[in-house]
């Protein structure tokens, strides 16, 4: 996440998540892709948030941003519409757990090594973990999450990633689910509001969801043909 290296942070990442996110060729979470014609490609400026409200966006905004940066070889979480994919995730089925086990009881002071223990659906762990991380970044660095330069930033964000932000223990899963569903947004079809133009396909490489692609594996030389969506769309 350092500022320093945009980069080597960039590279780093996709190497480490392209396999499995790019070939599920859509979130794994994901869930009640919105079909309306009017609900595809929104541009980040035109979008109206579902669920988050406007602090809400804005700190989703400069999160994603500094988790995938704009600067380096390839588009960032802002280019590609992760905050939009990530909006639509907590205001649907995802959001309000509808898949998960809910029942009690619930330790969330547990060892992290019992798994999740939050009593909290991920749309409510995202409305109390935002205004919880900016109240400490307000006390430790001053400024609230957005309006902090890169550099500190980053280093709230690490904060955040070793669990040194006091946050409360069923907001443990704040930073991962962050992290995720960040990941997720940046790789899934772009059905789902993120992936937007399918650039993040375009820029490892991946063929999206081609019917036949199996002469190409194995071979070393770029794809040439560019990646389809779902919809059948080329990019």
């Amino acid at each position: 996440m350092s500022s320093k290296t945009p980069q080597t942070t960039r590279r780093v990442f996709l190497g480490g998540t392209a396999g499995a996110a790019a070939l599920a060729g859509f979130s794994s979470l994901a869930q009640s892709p919105d079909t309306r014609p009017d609900a595809q490609a929104v541009p980040l400026d035109d979008y109206s948030p579902e669920f988050l409200s406007a602090a809400e966006w804005t700190f989703l905004l400069a999160a994603t941003a500094r988790i995938i940066p704009s600067e380096g070889d390839g588009p960032g979480a802002l280019e590609t519409g992760v905050p939009i994919f990530i909006d639509r995730q907590l205001a649907g089925e995802f959001g309000t757990a509808a898949d998960l086990y809910m029942e009690g009881p619930f330790v969330p002071d547990a060892t992290p090594q019992l798994g999740i223990q939050s009593p909290l659906t991920p749309a409510e762990i995202y409305r109390q973990g935002i205004p919880a991380f900016d109240d400490w970044c307000q006390r430790n660095a001053g400024a609230a999450f957005h309006d902090l330069d890169t550099d500190a930033q980053d280093s709230a964000l690490q904060a955040l990633a070793d669990g040194d932000t006091d946050l409360a223990p069923e907001l443990r899963e704040f930073w991962s689910l962050l992290l995720q569903n960040t990941r997720e947004g940046y790789f899934a079809d772009p059905m789902y509001g993120g992936n937007a133009g399918m650039q993040s396909w375009i820029y490892i490489g991946y063929p999206g969801a081609r019917a036949n692609y199996l002469e190409w594996i194995g071979r070393d030389e770029p794809y040439p043909l560019g990646p389809v969506n779902i919809a059948g769309e080329r990019a």
